[in-house]
């Protein structure tokens, strides 16, 4: 028995090890936006999958909590456009609350892990293809990290997780703390060194601030819209905005806390009305000199996504942003930057 949990304690110290080589030797990092979600329904081990096998260094679940304290991946709370709990549970439509915004729907915390196993997963986007709605259920976190270790196995490589914790301060004030079960299935599955191939990312100060104290692992912090506020700063009735925390000042105060940022990429490169980029801002720069990584969201191949200037090719935008030197990708579309990185590596 020791023996064996040595063996397995070394093949994970020598992914770790791995994983920090193959970032080094890398331009940028392509990140998987809630798997490959351009062509299958988000956070479904399909989605998760498909990016892998597109080449995706990591792969992003977004958590919430279910009604039993388990960590499934979904993009928020609300789980009624995603899935077909309308349908399945009518009774459990109700209206919250959710960082001082009114939302109604179907919420992943009124229903138990059993409960959410009966619902079946469907495209959010009117655009995209619905051809398998119905297919796929919800995971859970930890259903997600099993397939990235056998997927590991398969490909010969490392593969990255990249989870987002998700309306934090709400999560605390229904007493479903998010915290706490994230970094115990990240230790039982041998995610807890400083060089592990894991970011935890989030857009509150507050429980990145609390993750820095408890765990080594690499944290971001995401910026949303400029004049919005990170929810932990509205749960305490601040100012603070994400204006605010881009100074550099700021940058640098993040930089004791945070290894990166994950800024929305036009609070760098704005597109106006014509749909034409603008100068750049700073962010990047100054995030740089402070020392923190840039991994900017998120790049989607669709027209409507594309400033002007890349006369609705995605590899142009793509290009652009590696020219002014970013350090990874937020992608629904692997493939395509993968198919840059190869490019602009030979």
């Amino acid at each position: 028995m020791k023996r064996n949990m040595f063996l397995a304690l070394l093949v994970v110290c020598l992914l770790a090890g791995m994983a920090a080589a193959e970032e080094m030797g890398k331009r940028f990092l392509v990140i998987g936006h809630r798997g490959a979600c351009g062509y299958v329904p988000e956070h479904t081990l399909r989605s998760y999958e498909l990016a892998i096998e597109m080449g995706a260094d990591y792969v992003e679940p977004d958590l919430v909590s279910t009604k039993d304290g388990v960590l499934i991946c979904r993009h928020e709370c609300e789980i009624g456009a995603t899935t077909d709990a309308a349908k399945k549970f009518p009774d459990r439509k109700k209206k919250v609350v959710i960082d001082g915004v009114e939302e109604e729907g179907w919420f992943a915390e009124d229903f138990t892990l059993a409960e959410i196993k009966t619902l079946r997963v469907k495209e959010r986007t009117d655009f995209r293809d619905h051809s398998k709605d119905g297919l796929y259920e919800i995971p859970t976190f930890q259903e997600m990290i099993s397939l990235v270790k056998a997927k590991e196995k398969e490909k010969g490589r490392v593969i990255g997780i990249y989870p987002e914790t998700k309306h934090p301060s709400y999560h605390d004030a229904i007493g479903l703390s998010l915290e706490e079960p994230l970094l115990a299935v990240l230790k039982q599955n041998g995610y807890d060194r400083a060089d592990a191939p894991v970011f935890i990312q989030s857009f509150e100060i507050d429980n990145l601030k609390e993750l820095k104290g408890k765990t080594n692992i690499r944290l971001i912090q995401l910026f949303d819209e400029y004049d919005m506020k990170p929810g932990c700063v509205l749960a305490k009735g601040g100012t603070t905005t994400y204006r605010n925390m881009a100074t550099p000042e700021m940058l640098k105060e993040i930089a004791t806390y945070a290894y990166g940022i994950g800024p929305w990429k036009e609070l760098i490169l704005a597109r106006d009305k014509d749909n034409k980029l603008q100068p750049e801002t700073n962010l990047l720069q100054d995030a740089h000199a402070a020392g923190l990584a840039v991994h900017i969201y998120t790049m989607r191949n669709e027209a409507k996504y594309l400033a002007a200037e890349y006369n609705g090719d995605p590899r142009e935008e793509y290009r652009k942003w590696i020219a002014l030197g970013v350090d990874g990708f937020f992608t629904d579309f692997p493939d395509t930057a993968v198919q840059v990185r190869l490019e602009v590596n030979r």
